[in-house]
């Protein structure tokens, strides 16, 4: 099993080494992977080297322990922390209060207490990665989830809000068997409470309902799913035949003949239409509500079946606000393929539905609304999508097939698509070249960091921090101290400014820190820079 990582800060080097060398970490299940001699050094390599452990100091320069600890709760949330404090801090560090350090040793450092220590702290680490590890247990959590998970995902699929190509990757994932065939639904609509009570009177009602429709129900080659779906009960129900749909309603007038002796309520169902597959339950659904709107009309039945009320042909074609986030979400985060399947979905619905050419009309009218309103939204200049000729108004006789009117808008969306695509890019270039102009003029501010820039932004900070990493190369911290350091040569080259003038003009308060971060990122003192400068500019002379 792969050691834990470690990182030691302590800003003496006698500590740093006796430590280093009197621990046997391999033994212990750790490796010393870094050093820092002081808490602002140790935050940056903790960023490059993900440590499992910290252990350090409190009292050093440039940033103590517990600022330390502070900082590292944020970028590294799961790692343990031991601090190290002298007599007269101890009781002050034990009572720091939201650092979540995991041991406070006393100096001197005892090889022995912190062998001891770590042992302790290995278990803990051992039992965090033994929960991440543990297959079983997530699937144990996972399966008593699993009836919540199938409820949310019927509702989901009822109410239009699942792609199609999603649908049966969830479904295997809820172990869900979405079989190919005929689909309906059923709304099963509670019309009285009986002599029920209880404090909760719908919630306790509707769950004895779905129970008792879950225990009665029984129809042979009848696949029924059950769940609670806006103050009622909803039956998604797979059918062997299409015939088979007067069995089905025959088997829910059993159903509600039974629970008005058992259960002493009325109910009323709405049953839609059958579909051909289960993306198109959200219709059924929507049907099923349409047929429970009859009920004041038609009072000698208790189950309506949407298909005997209205003929098929009255059924509205109409592009909704399911096919609305279905072509905003393709265009705006998908695929080409996944705007192909979409357009490819809303042709193959006109065609099937033997629709009226007025109603198509009017579909697609409503199709091309909705594509200039995300073109507009976009401030996209419209001919870009739609082509030069473009004046607000297509007619679906332009075209002389479905497949070719298919074909226009998929080319539409996919222009979008780019489009929009592009425009995320460029916005993301600029964010970042005013970012970086953002510190050129303010490095010299020492409260300069992330937070005030975003502010001035207008975002987030862990949006920013990794966006910027990604188009620069580096963190911010480091980018900023890049920019300092560079003009701190150019200072040293050009002027006879002191050190601790030097630093005050690139945003160092401490000159001593200005003197340590820049002896790290050039190999020497600032003195001894201008030295060679000097050196430099002489040998040019001669």
């Amino acid at each position: 099993m792969e050691n834990y990582r470690v990182l030691l800060v302590d800003d003496e080097e006698e500590i740093r080494a006796g430590i280093s060398r009197k621990i046997k970490w391999g033994e212990l299940g750790f490796d010393l992977v870094g050093e820092a001699e002081n808490g602002a050094e140790a935050l940056e390599i903790a960023e490059q080297l993900q440590p499992d452990l910290v252990l350090t100091d409190i009292q050093m320069p440039f940033m103590n322990g517990l600022e330390l600890c502070q900082r590292l709760n944020i970028i590294l949330p799961a790692a343990k922390m031991v601090v190290f404090s002298g007599f007269d801090e101890f009781e002050y560090a034990r009572k720091a209060v939201g650092i979540n350090i995991s041991e406070y040793i006393l100096k001197p450092i005892n090889a022995v207490e912190l062998s001891q220590v770590l042992t302790r702290l290995k278990e803990q680490l051992d039992t965090q990665r033994a929960q991440r590890r543990d297959i079983e247990a997530l699937r144990n959590r996972y399966e008593d989830s699993l009836p919540l998970l199938k409820e949310l995902f019927f509702t989901r699929l009822l109410d239009g809000r699942i792609r199609r190509e999603q649908i049966e990757k969830r479904a295997q994932s809820y172990e869900i068997d979405l079989a190919d065939g005929v689909w309906v639904t059923a709304l099963i609509q509670v019309e009285n409470g009986g002599d029920v009570s209880t404090i909760n009177l719908d919630e306790a009602l509707l769950l004895s309902v779905r129970a008792f429709s879950k225990n009665y129900f029984s129809l042979d080659g009848c696949t029924p799913h059950f769940i609670l779906y806006m103050d009622r009960v909803a039956m998604v129900v797979h059918l062997s035949a299409e015939e088979e749909i007067y069995s089905f309603i025959q088997e829910l007038n059993r159903l509600t003949a039974l629970a008005c002796s058992y259960l002493g309520v009325a109910l009323t169902v709405g049953v839609g239409r059958t579909c051909a597959d289960a993306h198109s339950l959200h219709e059924s659904a929507r049907e099923a509500r349409a047929a429970l709107d009859y009920r004041m009309l038609i009072r000698d039945t208790s189950v309506i079946y949407l298909g005997d009320i209205e003929p098929t042909n009255s059924v509205l074609l109409s592009f909704d606000q399911r096919d609305e986030r279905e072509l905003s979400g393709a265009i705006k985060l998908g695929s080409a393929a996944e705007v192909e399947a979409v357009i490819d979905g809303l042709i193959q619905r006109v065609d099937k539905g033997g629709f009226d050419l007025q109603q198509c009309q009017f579909f697609f009218l409503e199709l091309m609304t909705y594509l200039v309103k995300l073109v507009r939204n976009g401030s996209i200049e419209p001919e870009s999508v739609f082509g030069q000729e473009f004046t607000g108004m297509v007619n679906i006789g332009d075209f002389r097939s479905s497949k070719e009117l298919g074909e226009w808008c998929c080319q539409c969306c996919q222009r979008l698509r780019e489009l929009l695509g592009k425009q995320r890019h460029d916005s993301t270039g600029l964010m970042v070249e005013r970012a970086q102009n953002y510190i050129a003029e303010h490095y010299a501010q020492s409260d300069l960091n992330v937070d005030t820039l975003c502010s001035h932004l207008h975002l987030s900070p862990a949006y920013f921090s990794t966006l910027f990493k990604r188009e620069v190369g580096v963190s911010f911290t480091t980018y900023v101290t890049n920019v300092r350091m560079g003009v701190a040569t150019d200072l040293l080259h050009d002027t006879d400014d002191k050190t601790y003038q030097i630093a005050d003009k690139i945003g160092y308060v401490d000159p001593n820190y200005f003197s340590y971060v820049f002896k790290r990122h050039f190999g020497m003192s600032p003195s001894k820079y201008r030295g060679s400068l000097s050196s430099e500019k002489t040998q040019t002379q001669s």
